[in-house]
């Protein structure tokens, strides 16, 4: 029996029904869904088959926001776990059409689960209160991303084994992948440090929400100078200074947030080993420069390649495994 037909055979405490943020895990449920991600990579690179657990089920994806990684990797992943994807368009779905509960009840007939990208999370909330049995996954909203998170935090435990007693430090916006990282690191035990200008902090609700699931000696810090956030820092993680919604703020922004540029100054005063970090899309030359992106530091290829042994991993703890 090849590891992930062991895993999978293997019970979970509690299993997840949903997963609209990194909160609706507890700390042996994020474990094992980054240990059932790793059995999956390895298993995909060896090209060895494995359980399916999405055999004869269907699974939609309603996306109101562009995407090129979310969507080819859930696309990817629930195909390998053997299933069956539909798309409706977003007009329809979720554009206005009839009520998001009313979508959902229907969907709940025709579908097993549902991955949503949307804006507001009280959108996504709404979607999985009026229809309880489905398996509903946040794929990105404004306040958050967890399934950013959780191929982050696969990608540094390849690097680093654990993220016990390591700092990571975010720069920039304390935007929906600041929130979900600092959850999910935090969760693991890592010294989270989030850097952003006066007035961009990561909110007050989602500070105290960190701070009461930290766990194995795991802190939160913020800051808004980027040189003392950075210092001795195991990894340096940004992302785009405005988000999608937040385009007509791009030029204020720039000025804002241009000492918070990661470049080789700033990578300087992190550790000497220090890796750097990126969800993608990248403004190269605004939050990042080229050089530090570019470099050997930089694993913002191993996070993307992660999205799918994650989700893999996500799709089948929800289906059951």
């Amino acid at each position: 029996m090849n590891r992930v037909a062991r895993m999978t055979k293997a019970p979970v405490v509690g299993r997840p029904t949903r997963f609209l943020s990194v909160l609706d895990f507890d700390h042996a449920q994020l474990e094992a869904c980054l240990d059932l991600a790793e059995a999956f990579k390895a298993a995909r690179a060896a090209r060895r088959a494995h359980e399916r657990p999405l055999e004869g089920h269907h699974v939609a994806l309603l996306f109101e926001k562009p995407s090129l990684r979310t969507r080819s990797t859930f696309m990817i992943a629930i195909r390998e776990l053997g299933g069956d994807v539909i798309e409706p368009p977003a007009d329809v779905v979720l554009g206005g059409r009839e009520t998001i509960a009313d979508v959902a009840r229907n969907m709940e007939r025709w579908v097993s689960g549902v991955v949503i990208r949307t804006f507001a999370q009280t959108r996504l909330e709404a979607f999985a209160a009026a229809a309880p049995r489905l398996k509903v996954v946040n794929a990105l909203t404004n306040e958050e991303h967890p399934c950013q998170a959780l191929a982050d935090c696969l990608t540094l435990r390849e690097k680093w084994g654990s993220l016990r007693g390591r700092t990571i430090t975010f720069v920039g916006d304390g935007n929906n992948v600041a929130t979900s990282l600092a959850q999910a690191a935090v969760m693991l035990g890592a010294h989270m440090r989030v850097a952003t200008p006066e007035g961009f902090e990561l909110p007050m609700q989602v500070r105290s929400a960190v701070n009461r699931i930290a766990g194995f000696g795991g802190t939160l810090t913020v800051t808004t100078d980027p040189v003392e956030g950075v210092g001795g820092a195991d990894a340096v993680y940004t992302d785009v200074w405005a988000s999608m919604g937040q385009e007509a703020e791009t030029d204020a922004r720039k000025t804002m947030f241009a000492p918070f540029q990661v470049n080789p100054a700033l990578m300087a005063q992190a550790s000497k080993d220090a890796l750097f970090m990126h969800c993608l899309p990248a403004h190269r030359g605004d939050e990042v420069t080229d050089e530090v992106i570019d470099s050997p530091a930089s694993v913002v290829f191993d996070q993307s390649e992660n999205r799918l042994h994650t989700q893999k991993a996500l799709l089948a703890m929800l289906a059951g495994v």
